[in-house]
């Protein structure tokens, strides 16, 4: 357990660097994000971690976030936690090509921008299916992965 700890710790330290990414392991929407974002992040700066995980959970109790309603992906950047929208706001900012010119939908309300994400993230299982379990990361991005 100690171990965990010690990992879990690391890998908020080094959310500068490599901003964690939690989501929902058996939503295909969610893995669909997941592959998106590590198409367009050559340099690898994210790392992930599924939510129904060890290091998941682990991560959610020492963020002391809470673990009963699980419909948002999570980022966790330079030890903030960030949720709803302005997970996918922050991301794309740090994404190459024109993927940055997005981050200028923050002028949008966070009413109207996470009213928008609860709708989507309230249907995602019925719109887009789950998987029996959690994406297994081929090998070359294992290390992507906690």
């Amino acid at each position: 357990m100690e171990a965990l700890k010690t990992k879990i710790d690391t890998i908020i330290a080094n959310s500068d660097k490599h901003p964690i990414i939690l989501f929902d392991g058996v939503c295909n929407l969610c893995n669909g994000f997941v592959q998106f974002i590590i198409k367009r992040d050559p340099a690898g700066q994210f790392r992930f971690v599924a939510l129904q995980s060890e290091v998941g959970e682990a991560l959610l109790a020492a963020l002391e976030f809470p673990t009963a309603d699980m419909s948002t992906v999570i980022l966790v950047e330079n030890g903030q936690v960030y949720t709803h929208s302005d997970v996918a706001l922050r991301i794309v900012r740090r994404l190459g090509g024109a993927w940055p010119l997005l981050y200028s939908f923050r002028l949008i309300p966070n009413g109207i921008r996470n009213g928008i994400y609860r709708i989507i993230a309230k249907n995602r299982y019925a719109w887009f299916g789950q998987r029996d379990q959690c994406m297994i990361p081929t090998p070359d991005l294992k290390a992507r992965f906690y």
